[in-house]
């Protein structure tokens, strides 16, 4: 190949971005609360000037809790990564197939790149990379697994309204929920979460479920209780027609055929005065202690990443709750750079590339 040849196609990670230091902190949440396909702040031409008011009142306890956590997001650090593991991944695949899923289309092969919603670098900052590349077709893919206008929803509209002035291809990938790598991967961290609690479960009796829990215990370890927790969201949006909540539940039906174990769903990280997805996982770790359960381990089922609502919310605040009732509540690991993760994201990216036909 010439030296003047480049790649020709590319592939877009979509995020929600982070604060990358405690000065960024209130400029971040200036930017998601002014995007009013996630909340509608008064009327149109107030949006701006009230999360204006919101990120200013809301900056010094956010800046607390970011210092907990290590003064910054992980997010774009975790999402760096996996687009590293990615593109080693993708471009390993086209060197050794016989017939690669789709052509090298230059010296680099395929190249991955990372866009955030609400922070550096946005998804504006990217494009003009990418189109400078070479890129001439670009996989825009999502990692958000559950569809929601509040999450994938604003950013594929983000994207699509950016890179229709540059001359490129796309095909855009909005959720991959059941998808049999992600769920294996699921069921992996789950597993050695369940193993974490390293007890004599035999020795106890079971616990009934709730009203609506799930099926027995994992090996015969009925004492301990998965408690999936999703992102919550405005009732209103379900009641709408979002697909979030089924999604969510299908990722679980999923899980739940892989391995055998007690479970409920909750939702955290409420915000603002609305009616929310319910129960909340304070809720729900309220009626754990009432019901007499003493291991409990959170599965953060919509994020792949760790960051504010793993590290701070069930790491910190949500762990001292448990502790305080007399609970032990752990966290599986994020799947950040988890094998068989970056394995699904290899396929879908296969899958959507041999869907559009650039094969």
């Amino acid at each position: 190949m010439g030296e003047t040849e480049k790649n020709t196609i590319g592939v877009l990670l979509l995020n929600l971005g982070g604060p990358d230091s405690l000065q960024a902190v209130r400029p971040f949440l200036y930017n998601l609360f002014s995007d009013r396909g996630i909340i509608k702040l008064g009327p149109s031409f107030l949006q701006k000037p009230i999360a204006w008011l919101i990120s200013s009142l809301r900056a010094q306890n956010t800046k607390k809790i970011y210092s907990l956590i290590g003064g910054k997001s992980p997010i774009l650090d975790i999402t760096t990564a996996q687009a590293k593991a990615l593109e080693e991944s993708l471009n390993s695949s086209l060197l050794q197939s016989p017939h690669p899923p789709f052509s090298k289309g230059g010296r680099g092969g395929i190249k991955v790149y990372v866009g955030m919603r609400y922070w550096h670098p946005f998804i504006e900052e990217v494009i003009p990379e990418i189109c400078n590349d070479g890129i001439k077709k670009l996989i825009a893919l999502s990692l958000y697994p559950h569809y929601s206008r509040a999450t994938t929803g604003s950013a594929l509209s983000n994207f699509k309204e950016i890179v229709s002035g540059y001359p490129v291809e796309i095909f855009c990938i909005s959720s991959w929920f059941d998808h049999p790598l992600y769920i294996d991967a699921l069921v992996d961290v789950i597993k050695k979460g369940i193993e974490s609690f390293n007890q004599n479960f035999s020795s106890n009796p079971p616990i009934p479920p709730l009203e609506k829990g799930g099926k027995g215990g994992f090996e015969g370890r009925r004492n301990v209780h998965v408690l999936f927790s999703a992102h919550s969201l405005p009732v209103s949006f379900i009641a709408e027609g979002d697909p979030y909540v089924h999604q969510i539940q299908e990722t679980i039906k999923e899980v739940v055929k892989k391995i055998n174990i007690e479970w409920h769903l909750s939702y955290q990280s409420r915000s603002g005065p609305v009616k929310w997805l319910e129960p909340s996982t304070e809720e729900m770790l309220e009626k754990f202690a009432e019901r007499g359960y003493r291991n409990i381990l959170v599965v953060p089922i919509s994020f792949v990443s760790d960051h504010i609502e793993t590290l701070y919310e069930i790491d910190i605040l949500y762990k001292d709750m448990a502790q305080k009732k007399g609970m032990t509540l752990k966290r599986v690991d994020s799947l950040n750079t988890h094998s068989l993760f970056i394995e699904a994201l290899k396929d879908i990216v296969i899958r959507g590339v041999q869907e559009i036909g650039w094969i």
